[in-house]
């Protein structure tokens, strides 16, 4: 009873709050990059569709132009076809005068007949032009035809794009929403399986009071493992970590493979100095070779070397910010954390 007490008054939550408020953070950044890199896609085939508009609105300008100047030509036509059919007009009138003047003199006679051959003559010339111009009309409204054919299928290519547009725009919605669902059960099914692993490690490492859970972090007092300044795991320590190791690959089979999940093994020393003379400089040697020696083991004890990651603290992430002996021996420690790689 005494134990529990002492080390329920020692429990420090403030790491747990930090390593969930790390793992909200990085699903945040996750789903920030996924936002940014979507935003990137759409952006790289909205230029794209922006130039092809820009492309097509330019040929719709031009064809609007050449329409534009061919309705000018054809005006000019039909102004020419309307002159000419005045001239003919009046020239059936002159014609008809003459006729009649033939009728009421005989000595005017062969002065009216030659007039009216000339003037049979010029009509026949204006009706020549009068059929050319009818046909240049008829060949320009052809071409307006045409040209109206055009832009309509320019109008069609750009709804076609528009409707590109607003499907990728939905798509891009739509794979984002997936996503933060997908990021939300691997989560979800993470934390289940850490609870899983550290229900049996907590029942298979009970018996001993250096070690203990820490928020998400099963935590060993550098004791338990190592000598004094030393990173050779000890024969206790090494049955410690063979217990581990056991627990580690029965979670191993029941984890799904889609889930790329690891075992973060984190080395912490106290604040006081390596004198330097030793094998290590200083803590950030010794926390690393302490973390990657409890790596190597449990890879000797079949553990694959892809679920395994080994990182040192130094003294730089204490648990207890004292000096007292106590507060160095608490904050001497390997760190275990099932996470997401």
């Amino acid at each position: 009873m005494a134990l529990a007490r002492r080390n329920a008054r020692t429990v420090d939550y403030w790491p747990g709050f930090v390593d969930a408020l790390s793992t909200l953070l990085l699903a945040i950044m996750f789903l920030l990059s996924v936002f940014v890199i979507a935003q990137f896609l759409l952006s790289q085939e909205v230029e794209e569709r922006d130039e092809v508009l820009s492309r097509l609105n330019s040929q719709i300008n031009e064809l609007t132009q050449l329409l534009a100047l061919e309705r000018g030509n054809t005006q000019d036509a039909q102004d020419q076809l309307l002159n000419l059919q005045a001239t003919l007009d009046i020239a059936e009138t002159e014609r008809s005068r003459l006729e009649a003047l033939l009728a009421r003199g005989a000595g005017a006679g062969a002065e009216a007949q030659a007039r009216v051959a000339t003037l049979t003559g010029e009509l026949d010339s204006q009706r020549e032009v009068s059929q050319r111009a009818l046909s240049q009309v008829e060949l320009l409204n052809q071409q307006i035809a045409a040209l109206r054919q055009q832009i309509g299928a320019l109008e069609a290519a750009l709804e076609v794009s528009e409707q590109r547009d607003r499907e990728s725009n939905t798509k891009i919605a739509d794979l984002g929403r997936r996503l933060n669902v997908a990021l939300a059960q691997r989560v979800q099914e993470l934390n289940r399986y850490r609870s899983d692993f550290f229900g049996r490690l907590r029942e298979i490492l009970s018996d001993r009071e250096n070690i203990r859970i820490v928020g998400d972090r099963f935590v060993f007092q550098s004791e338990v493992l190592f000598p004094p300044g030393g990173e050779v795991i000890n024969a206790a320590g090494q049955e410690e970590m063979g217990k581990l190791a056991s627990a580690i690959l029965e979670l191993q089979r029941e984890i799904p493979p889609d889930i790329n999940w690891v075992l973060r093994v984190d080395g912490h020393t106290d604040n006081v100095p390596l004198s330097g003379a030793g094998r290590y400089r200083d803590n950030w040697e010794l926390s690393s070779a302490r973390a990657t020696s409890v790596v190597k083991y449990l890879i000797a004890q079949g553990v694959p070397a892809s679920r395994l990651v080994a990182a040192g603290f130094g003294e730089y992430q204490p648990l207890d910010e004292g000096d007292s002996p106590e507060a160095r021996s608490r904050n001497r420690r390997i760190e275990l954390k099932l996470t997401e790689r």
